[in-house]
């Protein structure tokens, strides 16, 4: 029998869910939890923390995942029309399971080694990438996308939903990994299949994922067709779900933003993608804040990102964005900004703080949370359920090197012939 105490780290700093700073000895529980230790419980680990410090994990709220096999520069320099239609969706009619599989494998070794636990995803073949999260020990809200257009897993749209209604029917709330219905956007989805998304997601008691207002052009064609905007259309037809993941939202009205207020729906941003694809602008936190609206952090696919799935770097650019773009230098503090990061983490992360990166440590010992988000440091240990996904710098559930040299040999026959 197992005891309900993971670990047990000495002489160490650790930072509760509400950025307060605690120094001592403390035990990492199975169920998430953290508590002083006394030093005479039953543990599994005892890990000398003085050159450690113990924070929630990360999370990474959009994703797709498995576009590992589109991170690379052959799209380099494309506006977002052309990255979609000339690179994106003819490299992706060469999908299969495998390459998922693949890609999928590469992005947890990434995710786990950042110091993230959870993704909320949108790729196809959503049962392979559920499946590799799981195998990988982490989290996943694994979206499976529909859309009329552009569905290499699928013939169509109906063909989707029957998929993810078979995966939501099968899931526990306990699982690690849960399934979600990724619409992927209302230039892609028409009005049917946007309505028939939505009445699955309540016959299942899922959540939907959608980009919305990611940029201009799509917020004007949407008012053209519809004489609405995509909050305002999304909201008319009633889509929205409680949890509805509104990736991007940039381009949005004051009262698009009560809307998702209004439906509980959670708003995703993404500043390197936008600014990569030069998208024109990015979500305006102030006016998500004065709602009241759940606005959470995502790097979006390594492919229209900075090429990567470091979110403790897009925390960093989410900061640093909000600031220039408001002029307003109060604005996501260290402190604030990783709260957003790891809202709701039951996971842990152990950093090194010999990390150079992590010098100096002020004065009063203080700029544990400062440095971190805007330096960076390297992931030590994650702790998820209780089990060590990544001890001493070493992922423990899956095979790194492995992992990246199929991912390798996968790029050149995903892209032979391709310029």
């Amino acid at each position: 029998m197992t005891t309900e105490y993971a670990a047990r780290y000495t002489n160490t700093v650790l930072y509760d869910d509400a950025g307060q700073k605690h120094l001592g000895d403390f035990l990492i529980h199975d169920n998430g939890a953290w508590s002083v230790s006394n030093g005479d419980e039953d543990v599994r680990y005892v890990i000398d923390g003085s050159d450690k410090l113990l924070t929630r994990s990360l999370q990474n709220w959009h994703t797709h995942l498995a576009m590992q096999l589109n991170a690379r520069d052959f799209s380099d320099g494309f506006t977002l029309d052309r990255w979609l239609n000339e690179a994106i969706f003819p490299t992706e009619s060469r999908l299969n399971p495998e390459y998922v599989r693949v890609g999928s494998t590469a992005a947890a070794c990434e995710l786990i080694a950042t110091g993230c636990s959870f993704a909320a995803d949108m790729y196809f073949y959503p049962a392979i990438t559920g499946q590799v999260l799981n195998d990988a020990g982490i989290r996943g809200l694994v979206g499976g996308p529909v859309s009329d257009f552009a569905l290499p897993s699928h013939p169509d749209a109906k063909s989707a939903l029957d998929e993810l209604d078979s995966l939501l029917s099968k899931q526990k709330l306990s699982d690690r990994i849960q399934y979600a219905i990724a619409t992927h956007s209302v230039y892609l989805c028409s009005e049917e299949t946007l309505v028939r998304a939505s009445e699955l997601a309540e016959k299942r008691n899922g959540r939907l994922h959608i980009h919305v207002s990611e940029t201009r052009k799509e917020i004007a064609d949407c008012y053209d067709k519809t004489g609405k905007y995509p909050v305002e259309y999304l909201d008319s037809i009633g889509f929205f779900k409680p949890g509805t993941i509104c990736a991007h939202a940039s381009w949005v009205k004051k009262n698009e933003i009560r809307l998702l207020k209004k439906h509980g729906a959670t708003a995703v941003h993404c500043p390197s993608s936008n600014m990569k694809l030069a998208c024109g602008g990015t979500l305006s936190l102030p006016a998500y804040t004065a709602e009241g609206v759940d606005v959470r952090i995502g790097t979006d696919g390594a492919a229209s990102s900075g090429n990567g799935l470091d979110i403790l770097a897009e925390a960093r650019t989410a900061a640093l964005v909000q600031r220039h773009d408001h002029w307003d230098a109060t604005l996501l503090p260290a402190k604030d900004v990783f709260q957003m990061v790891t809202k709701g983490s039951k996971d842990w992360v152990a950093w090194d703080l010999d990390d150079r990166r992590m010098f100096p440590r002020g004065r009063s010992n203080n700029r544990h949370l400062a440095n971190l988000v805007f330096n960076g440091a390297r992931c030590l240990d994650m702790w998820v359920d209780g089990a060590a996904v990544r001890m001493n710098g070493k992922t423990t559930t899956l095979d790194e090197k492995l992992a990246l040299q199929e991912l390798n040999t996968s790029v050149e026959s995903y892209y032979d012939g391709i310029e």
